[in-house]
């Protein structure tokens, strides 16, 4: 059996690195403090873990240099993007090189023609957006936060347009990928189809950075709609709006977007963002069609099903600046969350179940959490199936932070019972990976096998969402 490793040979093999690091990037490979604790953490609960050195590569290349150094001399590496994410996938819990995209940020070719466009990693959710203006096109994926689309290919993100326009998995159709040894890897192509060999693209979607670091994407893009309108009905219970929501996907109408906030998600965004809702439970719609003719008729068969619900007071918003506003407001109801309880903390759930459980799902949930020792409210994509239940914690308070993990965990294994998953969008990191034995059994020795054959040194992302398969019979 092999000695175990000393601490000082890895503080030996972690300066060495580093040193090979600042040879290669100059400046752009920083031991800094503040750096360093920037990466330390994202937007999540999580206790936050600094890794020891952090590099601003330029180039493909670049990141294939930085992988060989990481195997040469034994060290983690940490892809990070934007910082947002919500379960601990950028934290260094291992320490390491973090291996921040950020200035991998050219958008390299836009294609009309083929509806597609070719970034960098480290080109922002919002920048290709900007730049997609006048052609016609746009990228419709928004997870909330201006991501890296490194960071959103990395987790499968979503959003409030899934509903209509998928997830990462649905929009992304070719990678480029540094994997481990520093080998460079193309996967998929510009072809909007192919039945050629394993399907490496969506491999590397949402794998979290533990199997290779991505640093380009070529992504699906969307025609802009030709007329657009929004909606809002306002629900005496939440059971009642979820029903109507799972009645309009039942049906069959093509709404682009079904959001619901709860009342206490609704009285938090009215404060933050100078709205004023009815405080109740209330569902948002966006239509989009090639005519107001279609928009219209999308409308009232909504407001239709939603009155057959027990909705009142549909509210109809046509022209880009009212449902700007409204959107925005959804946008910001995570900070006007964290504003309930100012100094709180968040703590998310992102539970996704079949749409048929939802509305059972969402009631029991709420009925978990009446107790509470913090508030707790309900925003959802539920559309999709998919919904959040936040905490605000005080996190000088263990106690509280004991309970949110408790409930989330009655919460989870409900989900997965009902035949759903633990997490619709946000990932595993490593704050839910004790789930995935639950969710997967069998097929999570699959997963360990490939970690393996692509990461056998558990170099990539360490620590996160799969370990390698265990040896000599391990447990």
């Amino acid at each position: 059996m092999a000695r175990p490793e000393t601490t000082t040979s890895a503080r030996e093999r972690m300066s060495a690195a580093i040193r090979d690091l600042q040879e290669l990037l100059g400046g752009r490979a920083t031991t800094a403090d503040i750096v360093r604790e920037h990466h330390s953490h994202g937007e999540s609960y999580h206790p936050a873990a600094a890794p020891d050195v952090v590099c601003f590569p330029h180039t493909t290349e670049e990141v294939s240099e930085i992988l060989k150094v990481s195997r040469r001399h034994q060290v983690p590496v940490i892809p990070f993007g934007a910082g947002t994410s919500m379960e601990g996938q950028i934290n260094a819990i291992r320490g390491g090189i973090t291996i921040d995209m950020r200035e991998m940020n050219k958008i390299l070719r836009i294609s009309p023609e083929d509806l597609q466009a070719t970034v960098q990693a480290g080109v922002p959710r919002k920048e290709l957006q900007r730049a997609l203006a006048n052609t016609g096109f746009t990228f419709f994926i928004d997870p909330g936060a201006d991501a890296t689309i490194g960071g959103m290919t990395s987790t499968r993100a979503s959003g409030t347009t899934a509903v209509r326009y998928g997830t990462m998995r649905e929009n992304v159709l070719a990678l480029t990928v540094v994997l481990a040894d520093g080998r460079v890897i193309h996967t998929g192509s510009r072809a909007r189809k192919s039945a050629a060999g394993y399907d490496l693209t969506h491999l590397f979607v949402g794998a979290e950075g533990t199997l290779g670091v991505i640093t380009e994407i070529t992504l699906r893009l969307h025609p802009l709609p030709e007329a657009a309108g929004a909606a809002c009905a306002t629900f005496p219970t939440v059971r009642d709006a979820v029903e109507a929501a799972i009645g309009v996907i039942q049906l069959g109408v093509a709404v682009a977007r079904i959001e619901l906030m709860d009342e206490g998600q609704i009285d938090a965004c009215n404060r933050y963002s100078k709205t004023s809702y009815p405080v109740a439970p209330i569902l948002f719609f966006e239509f989009h069609s090639d005519s107001t003719r279609g928009v219209n008729e999308q409308a009232e068969t909504v407001r239709k099903l939603a009155e057959e619900s027990g909705a009142t007071g549909f509210q109809w918003f046509t022209s880009p600046e009212e449902r700007e506003t409204l959107w925005k407001m959804r946008h910001e109801a995570y900070f006007a969350t964290l504003a309930i309880r100012p100094g709180g903390k968040t703590f998310t759930t992102d539970i996704c179940v079949p749409i048929s459980r939802l509305a059972d799902c969402i009631v029991e949930s709420k009925k978990d959490v009446a107790d509470a020792p913090f508030p707790a409210v309900v925003v959802g994509h539920v559309g999709d199936g998919n919904f959040h239940m936040a905490f605000v914690l005080d996190p000088n308070n263990p106690a509280e932070h004991d309970e949110a993990l408790r409930l989330e965990e009655k919460i989870i294994r409900r989900a997965l019972e009902m035949g759903g998953t633990c997490t619709g969008e946000h990932g595993i990191g490593f704050g839910r990976k004790k789930y995935l034995p639950v969710e997967h059994g069998a097929a999570l020795e699959v997963m360990r096998a490939i970690k393996q054959a692509l990461d056998p040194d558990d170099r990539m992302n360490p620590g996160k969402m799969v370990d390698p398969r265990p040896l000599d019979g391990a447990v």
